[in-house]
């Protein structure tokens, strides 16, 4: 992997580890959107959704209503169609939607009703959609999920030509993390690489969460020189890691603005899963001429 002209070489040798005690910090916030940009015909739309993510912490009965906003600032009434739906992470972080299996073993899709499933918002003006969710009695301590997934489409022109253009409707959805009880949290490092990838360099830690929770990662990265001094510093990204599944993390180390001399060099991460322990790997990557 070139760098700024400079071949950059991980050696592949990782170590991981935990360390470093400390008590354990709450679940962050995240913000996930997905959004398929309508074509020209339909540019002038223009909603913004609030909030785009929802996290709640109840007990197996337990009952809650929220509510979204829905902002027009375009220029022309917007229809909405409110639903709910199952979602799931690829390996990259990137949400999914199609293909995902329905009612999985942490779906809280049939816990949720929505009110109204349709409104149409005049310009300048807001739209509520509020949901209801109703915890099963019998449900088991677990990180669920679910999303409700915005259609809009334009409210005037004719309902037969409107079905036409199905295809350029945009979406977006606001995700639900429903986290019942505080079932314990088992995340392990179990991969580190570095990769080039457009101006950055980033080394990528592959969580895998065994647990039956969502976690939120933070924390730190480290790129010590030869002689040990630390010589680039950086924040790990606030990201979901869901239960029982495996994700990459992308880390920026270092961009195009500030290259590394020729060297060898050692990458020391420490992640905060929300256990006792900080979660610590490192691997070594060298530039060349």
């Amino acid at each position: 992997m070139e760098l700024h002209g400079r071949p950059l070489h991980p050696d592949h040798r990782f170590h991981a580890h935990r360390a470093l005690t400390r008590g354990v910090c709450p679940l962050g916030a995240c913000l996930l959107l997905l959004a398929i940009w309508p074509s020209p015909l339909h540019a002038q739309l223009s909603i913004e959704v609030s909030p785009l993510r929802v996290e709640l912490q109840t007990t197996p009965g337990g009952t809650t209503t929220q509510a979204v906003t829905l902002e027009n600032s375009g220029k022309e009434a917007v229809r909405v169609r409110a639903r709910v739906t199952d979602w799931d992470l690829s390996r990259d972080g990137t949400p999914q939607f199609e293909g995902v299996a329905e009612n999985g073993p942490f779906s809280a899709t049939s816990w949720i009703r929505l009110a109204p499933p349709e409104i149409v918002i005049e310009p300048g003006k807001a739209g509520i959609v509020r949901f209801n969710m109703t915890v099963p009695a019998e449900t088991a301590p677990a990180g669920y999920r679910a999303g409700i997934l915005f259609e809009f489409s334009p409210a005037s022109g004719d309902p037969v030509a409107r079905a036409r253009e199905v295809q350029f409707k945009s979406r977006i959805a606001t995700l639900i993390y429903a986290n019942i009880g505080q079932p314990a949290v088992n995340v392990e490092l179990t991969d580190m690489s570095v990769r080039r990838r457009g101006d950055e360099t980033q080394v990528i830690a592959v969580l895998k969460n065994t647990s039956k929770r969502s976690i939120r990662t933070k924390g730190s990265v480290t790129i010590f020189d030869a002689s040990g001094k630390p010589v680039r510093e950086g924040m790990v990204p606030d990201v979901p890691v869901l239960p029982e599944s495996e994700r990459e993390v992308p880390i920026t180390a270092f961009d195009v603005s500030k290259p590394l001399p020729v060297g060898d060099y050692r990458v020391e991460v420490k992640i905060d899963a929300g256990m006792p322990a900080l979660i610590v790997g490192e691997t070594t990557f060298k530039v060349d001429k």
